[in-house]
């Protein structure tokens, strides 16, 4: 009897209601959180952070082809007076940067390169070689220039002595007409409001050599760390490629080989 009395009792209602009606969620409450946590994880990844899939080698060996990293989309934006409690800063030489493409032959089109130089720094580059003001930079992420002995063409030579031999070949024709404005005795001198940035890849990067600076108000963020890295080529990671029927193939060859094609080292794996 005592025991079914204390039964009866931890069954009582706390405020007049059944326990059992107390915890159940209705269908509108329900859909009332899934919105709230929909509504925050948007803001998030629209304002906050943003995920980006590296489709090239330009970066390599610090970004390689199939690595999806986390942007942090705050710390390099302009600052605002309601956030005062948000830490913002200007970007630093040495910053891998996540920007819109200047020049309008290509728009919208999103890269990842390393700032190089900030307003009024003298650049140039001999030997593959960055000459920071007068002075060579040590770059330990960067890969130079191979001297194989099979000779190296005009084309190489002006990407690897820049600017000592004008603009590369292929550059655009806007970075053709600007780039003198620029120059001062051999070196490129970084104008305000913009920043100069080249991939990490010396030999295989599109970069500031061929279509000049980076406007400030183009830089999106900057790449914080791996979350997943995926073996994969620069031909299966072109936008260009990128049709249904190639999306769905990708799919499923990705499911199929998550296992053995995931670099599970880089997982996690800080930027820098």
């Amino acid at each position: 009897m005592d025991e079914q009395l204390e039964n009866a009792a931890a069954e009582q209602p706390l405020n007049g209601e059944p326990l059992n009606q107390q915890e159940v969620e209705t269908p509108l409450e329900s859909l009332a959180s899934i919105c709230t946590v929909l509504a925050v994880g948007l803001f998030l990844m629209t304002f906050v952070f943003q995920n980006y899939v590296i489709p090239s080698g330009s970066m390599e060996k610090t970004l390689l082809v199939g690595d999806h990293v986390f942007v942090d989309r705050i710390t390099l934006a302009p600052q605002t007076k309601w956030a005062p409690f948000v830490h913002y800063r200007d970007v630093q030489r040495g910053d891998i940067i996540v920007f819109m493409k200047p020049n309008p032959e290509t728009p919208d089109l999103v890269l990842v390169k390393r700032c190089i130089g900030i307003p009024g720094d003298r650049i140039h580059l001999e030997g593959g070689i960055v000459y920071l003001n007068g002075k060579p930079q040590t770059e330990p992420y960067a890969q130079l220039p191979r001297n194989d002995g099979d000779g190296e063409d005009m084309y190489q030579q002006t990407r690897d002595d820049f600017p000592r031999y004008g603009v590369p070949p292929g550059s655009t024709e806007i970075w053709a007409q600007d780039e003198p404005t620029h120059l001062d005795g051999g070196d490129l001198i970084v104008p305000p409001g913009k920043v100069f940035a080249m991939g990490d890849n010396r030999q295989h990067s599109l970069d500031g050599r061929f279509w000049g600076f980076v406007p400030r108000e183009n830089i999106m963020g900057r790449p914080m760390f791996n979350y997943w890295s995926y073996e994969a080529t620069a031909d299966e990671m072109a936008p260009e490629n990128a049709t249904i029927g190639t999306r769905v193939g990708s799919f499923f060859t990705t499911a199929l080989h998550f296992f053995d094609k995931t670099r599970w080292k880089r997982t996690l794996h800080l930027i820098k």
